[in-house]
């Protein structure tokens, strides 16, 4: 719902503010006083075309912004964009317009967030629908007409289309799936050798633990140093346990020490701990005289078992160098050769079975979008006659409506194209919609269509209509201010009127008028310099008529042009006529 509108320096608006209720609003007031300026401004805050007589003479800059409350599918959108609602839901579109010689640039913001125009055209779809002279009307378009045969059609359809959606999908991804395995089978098979290959050559190479090449090059280090370890360890040997130099070893040196220390004790006692020490040291020297004797006895030269060891050494850096760099490396790229050799043999699905799934896939979409198209025919039928009973009190009792689908090629949407074919006067042909109907055809086939789904929408929005009861009079008048009640309950309506029948009855009456008004100016003078002068300009200007008395002064306006007794009286019916229309509905629900 449109809550408020703020007008800038837009055409002969130089500042306005307009707050909006739920239910009917209606804008009156002479023709030619700028009714159409507050539609314009709505519509290009919302993303319509600017140029630039839309900005205000002598001005550079222009802004228009709006306050939407937001629904259930608003707030859902906003949300999808990672734009936050405000305080209490509500939503404000801005957008500023500046000029530069004869060239307009704008910017849009929804809730401060800059936008371009094709977001803000999304987005003026699920606020307001604006039937206006010039302007572009969401219901000439063949997506939208489908749409709204779709929704006629109530939740057989809309579950129908679910399924018509994902057998598409699903028929869409199969055909990838089969493209991409007839593109890349050379590909495949070239990479099957290549990892057959790689993968041969690794399982030859046995691997299995990261630190084999550490303890490989401990153990090459080992052999190639045999006869040298062998005599340091003999030398060591005897520098701890026994030295055939006639030297005291260290094991006898502390054996000497430990008696030295034993004896000791005997006269101090506090020598003990010394005493174990050395105790400990005399044992663990000799533990080591034994483990160095044991291991010199075991060094062996081995040449064949050293040319085992250095030709593993190389066979592993050099896997490391083709797929390391180090030894885990190579172990894990070993492994995801594997997995990857598992899925090219045993995941991927022949191009046989991938067409035969296209087939199926293929068949059961056709089958949904048959039937689809059934229910859409049913729903064609009910909406062509139940609009047209819609149209014909609307000063429409000889139109013809058809709601014509034909086939096309199979989508997400079906295999359906939906054309409103539309004829409004007797002995013409029908055309589409988009061809035939005028800017109050227009209209009041929309407020036509709009009736249709009132009980059935879950969303509402702001429909504003421009002189949709242009050249029509008494009954027709009031037939259309009764539908424009009744669907102030279920959307908010914004309408431009010349017909008192439709003023009386809204909730939210507005008088346009325009106004002439003094406006200072600076005038360059040689002699004084800057002059500040008084400028004649015409503005226009808005006024909420809240109470009786200026709404029966307003009615008795558009019923005469002017203020008699018997317009005013007249005015006052039919303020009572519509109030007592309001109150019997009440009583009917």
């Amino acid at each position: 719902m449109l809550s408020l509108l703020q007008i800038k320096n837009f055409a002969l608006v130089d500042r306005l503010t307009l707050q909006f209720g739920q239910g009917l609003n209606v804008l009156t007031g002479e023709t030619g006083a700028g009714k159409s300026i507050i539609l314009d401004a709505i519509d290009v805050v919302l993303g319509g075309k600017v140029n630039n007589r839309l900005i205000r003479q002598g001005t550079q800059q222009a802004s228009l912004e709006a306050t939407f409350q937001g629904n259930e599918r608003v707030l859902d959108w906003l949300q999808q964009q990672e734009i936050d609602p405000l305080d209490d839901n509500t939503v404000v579109c801005l957008r500023e317009l500046s000029l530069t010689g004869e060239t307009v640039r704008s910017r849009s913001r929804i809730n401060g967030v800059l936008v371009n125009l094709q977001i803000m055209a999304q987005f003026r779809n699920l606020l307001a629908e604006i039937t206006a002279q010039g302007q572009t009307v969401q219901l000439m378009d063949a997506t939208r007409q489908r749409e709204l045969l779709d929704f006629y059609g109530g939740n057989g359809i809309l579950k129908q289309r679910k399924l018509v959606e994902y057998a598409y999908e699903n028929c869409k991804e199969i055909e990838k799936s089969l493209e991409k395995r007839k593109k890349s089978e050379q590909e495949r098979l070239q990479r099957l050798d290549l990892l057959e290959y790689q993968i041969k050559e690794l399982e030859e190479a046995q691997l299995s633990d990261p630190n084999e090449l550490q303890q490989l090059e401990q153990e090459s280090d080992r052999l190639s140093h045999v006869v040298e370890l062998q005599k340091l360890s003999y030398q060591t040997y005897q520098l701890l346990y026994q030295n055939d130099n006639g030297e005291a070893a260290i094991a006898d040196r502390l054996g000497e020490a430990e008696r030295i220390l034993t004896n000791m004790t005997e006269y101090d006692t506090e020598l003990e701990p010394l005493l174990e020490m050395v105790k400990s040291a005399l044992t663990q020297v000799v533990e080591a005289g034994k483990e160095i004797n044991g291991y010199c006895d075991r060094l062996e030269s081995d040449p064949q078992r050293l040319t085992e060891v250095e030709e593993r050494i190389n066979l592993i850096k050099r896997i490391c160098r083709k797929y390391g760099p180090d030894l885990s490396d190579a172990i894990g790229f070993y492994q995801k050769l594997s997995a990857e050799l598992e899925e090219l043999n045993d995941g991927e699905q022949s191009i046989e079975k991938l067409e035969k799934d296209y087939n199926t896939a293929q068949e059961k979409l056709l089958k949904t979008c048959q039937e689809l198209t059934i229910l859409r025919q049913k729903a064609a039928t009910k909406l062509e006659k139940r609009l047209v009973k819609e149209l014909k009190p609307l000063a429409m009792d000889k139109v013809i409506f058809v709601c014509q689908i034909t086939p096309c090629n199979p989508s997400i949407h079906g295999s359906d194209q939906v054309i409103f074919y539309f004829s409004p006067n007797p002995g013409e042909k029908i055309q589409p919609l988009s061809r035939t109907a005028s800017g109050g055809e227009m209209s009041r086939f929309l407020l036509a269509l709009k009736a249709c789904f009132a009980k059935s929408e879950k969303c509402s929005g702001t429909l504003i209509f421009d002189e949709i009861d242009a050249g029509v009079s008494g009954k027709v008048a009031q037939a259309i201010a009764e539908k424009l009640h009744n669907l102030s309950e279920t959307y908010q309506i914004l309408c431009v009127t010349h017909q008192p029948l439709v003023a009386a009855m809204a909730e939210n009456h507005f008088r346009v008028e325009k106004q002439i008004i003094e406006e200072l100016s600076k005038l360059e003078n040689e002699e004084n310099g800057q002059l500040t002068l008084p400028e004649i300009r015409t503005v226009v200007r808005v006024k909420a008529l809240e109470n009786i008395q200026t709404r029966k002064e307003e009615l008795a306006q558009l019923t005469g042009g002017h203020s008699s007794e018997d317009a005013m009286e007249f005015a006052k019916s039919l303020l009572v006529k519509a109030e007592s229309y309001r109150l019997g509905k009440q009583k009917i629900q």
